[in-house]
């Protein structure tokens, strides 16, 4: 099989060197870009399985670039920065990353969070393969969504939390369940980036986002997917 192609876009020459060996160690090739602008070039040129992007870089800057990078691509992105708060990490979703490391990392952290990233949700029989009601028509199989007769983008995770909550067969999903069926078995206490896949769903399936619908909220439990009338 062939290796994955990591894409590190660091304006740090010594974060570009430690990364190339953790990553040539853990069995990826990598490619790397100095700024943003270089690094969209390079996904121009050779679309990556995966992006490792800083946010603090000179010139358009990681959250613009990821904003960038969403606008034709469902790359798995993971933001690195100094910077932890939960603020910043929203900010950093909000943009289009799916995943946020905190400078200094080890590497088994970040290899870690590379393998939970390009992992693919496996389906199975008991996943379901359709949903449909008056304004809205998802087919699992071929990962189309409808919405109001419009076909609507959604990003791979936020497909797969809809199809996680629409199994659910309308029972409460806590949060970790949620966060480990989408982002991987080493997830769990990173409720804000299920918060913002939320917000950014609701968006784009309900008929009102500020009164869902579909994706309902269970306080202090986690979700659910109502469908019925």
């Amino acid at each position: 099989m062939k290796p994955a192609l990591i894409l590190v876009v660091d304006d740090e020459p010594q974060i570009r060197r430690v990364l190339r060996t953790s990553l040539s160690a853990g069995g990826y090739t990598m490619m790397e870009a100095r700024t943003a602008e270089e690094g969209l070039e390079r996904i121009r040129q050779e679309p990556p399985d995966l992006v490792i992007l800083d946010i603090n870089m000179p010139g358009m800057g990681g959250l613009e670039g990821c904003r960038e990078i969403r606008e034709s691509s469902d790359v798995p992105i993971i933001m690195l920065s100094v910077r932890g708060s939960e603020r910043d990490k929203v900010r950093a979703l909000d943009a289009g990353a799916d995943d946020y490391v905190v400078k200094p990392f080890s590497s088994e952290e970040l290899l870690a969070r590379i393998r939970a990233n390009l992992r693919r949700v496996q389906t199975d029989e008991n996943q379901p393969s359709a949903f449909s009601s008056p304004d809205l028509s998802i087919d699992f199989e071929r990962r189309v969504v409808t919405v109001r007769d419009k076909k609507v983008h959604l990003t791979p995770k936020e497909f797969e939390l809809l199809r996680c909550l629409v199994a659910g067969g309308g029972q409460p999903i806590p949060h970790r369940t949620l966060l480990q069926a989408v982002w991987g078995p080493d997830y769990g206490e990173e409720t804000e980036y299920l918060r913002v896949c939320v917000n950014h769903l609701r968006k784009k399936i309900e008929p009102d986002p500020a009164n869902p619908r579909y994706v309902v909220t269970e306080p202090w439990v986690g979700y659910r997917f109502e469908g019925k009338s």
